[in-house]
């Protein structure tokens, strides 16, 4: 296999920056996208995340660093020549344009034989669900079906990379679950490498191969969604990923060891751990009639299969979330104690940065 057809939709982005005036909006940011990698850039609005598939585009040129695209340097190239397609939040339809005219613009502007483009409209429109909508205008069409629209512009383009910037932020939740689910199974099918940008936690969660964290213009973390759940790099990472979150508790010296702040007498972890930051996933935690963490409730959320409790520690210092399976109506002010899990989060106070975990022994719990 030659180098050229082997590195076929991969992506190299070594030490991005890119300023604004005097705002850094990428920092030395470098990313691996390997060839058929679903990978989401993930963070808070101006984390830099458009900005970077801007960059990855052609869109905007970086102040410093280099773009590998398919194995050959990029980053003086105009867009036309990047082999990408690309699909946009507002879908970008022209309105005076029917579906098949949409589709085929791209190929028609760059000047694609008739004969291929009807084939690829045929192939396209077919897998996209859209064969008995090719005469319509985009204002005939429901939100769902125009973002199928939109899709099948990138696929009919037949490049090996797609990049998608928030495409389903304006669909109703339901649709999006729905398109989500059809965005991914389309990747997989064509195995092309797919950069997707959101805000949505539960979108990089279910879809993604790769998910890339950003914040302030630098990566948080580039790890799989398992890897992203199971040990966040940092406590930045761990309060973004999970509904909800993970609780974040101070950790005082106790007597036994490492105490939550305002529950004394209860250590968690070794006298070693104190100062730290110690992360609880609300999951892992079951109230108890035996020795366990003192909280009292504050408000209890019903979501159906399970319910929500927000609590506050010992005298009120620290606050936590517990996520218990079924109906608990339970009011304000009542107490509890929740069993902790075996293995804990620990992130250093100062800089956020995961430290290794402790382990709970017999006596602390």
């Amino acid at each position: 296999m030659s180098t050229a057809t082997a590195s076929r939709g991969e992506i190299r982005l070594r030490s991005l920056a890119k300023t604004f005036d005097t705002m850094r909006a990428l920092d030395e940011v470098s990313l691996v996208a390997a060839p058929g990698r679903f990978v989401v850039l993930l963070g808070p609005s101006g984390c830099g995340k458009s900005t970077l598939l801007r960059v990855l585009a052609g869109l905007e040129a970086p102040t410093q660093g280099e773009v590998w695209i398919n194995g050959r340097d990029a980053t003086a190239l105009p867009p036309a020549a990047r082999g990408i397609a690309m699909v946009f939040q507002s879908y970008a339809l022209f309105p005076h344009l029917s579906v098949a005219e949409n589709i085929v613009f791209g190929l028609r502007a760059r000047g694609v034989a008739k004969a291929e483009r009807a084939a690829r409209l045929t192939r396209t429109a077919g897998m996209m669900g859209l064969a008995g909508l090719l005469d319509r205008r985009p204002s005939q069409l429901s939100g769902g079906q125009q973002q199928r629209v939109a899709l099948a512009r990138a696929v009919v383009a037949e490049a090996p990379i797609c990049l998608m910037d928030e495409p389903l932020s304006n669909l109703d939740a339901k649709l999006r679950t729905e398109m989500r689910r059809e965005i991914r199974a389309l990747q997989q099918r064509l195995g092309i490498t797919m950069v997707y940008v959101t805000h949505d936690q539960a979108e990089a969660m279910s879809m993604a191969d790769q998910v890339v964290l950003m914040r302030d213009g630098r990566i948080e973390q580039d790890a799989t969604p398992a890897e992203f759940y199971a040990r966040p790099a940092t406590t930045f990472a761990a309060s973004f990923i999970g509904t909800p979150p993970m609780s974040l508790l101070r950790l005082t010296q106790g007597a036994q060891g490492a105490e939550v702040a305002g529950a004394p007498g209860f250590a968690v972890a070794p006298a070693n751990a104190a100062g730290a930051t110690l992360g609880i996933r609300p999951e892992e935690v079951t109230p108890t009639d035996g020795a366990g963490l003192p909280v009292r409730v504050m408000a209890a959320e019903f979501l159906g299969a399970e319910t929500v409790l927000a609590c506050a520690v010992g005298d009120g210092a620290e606050v936590m979330q517990a996520r218990i399976p079924g109906h608990h109506a339970l009011p304000a002010g009542t107490t509890l104690r929740l069993r902790l899990p075996p293995a804990l989060h620990l992130f250093d106070a100062t800089s956020g940065r995961r430290l290794p975990e402790p382990v709970r022994e017999t006596a602390f719990a």
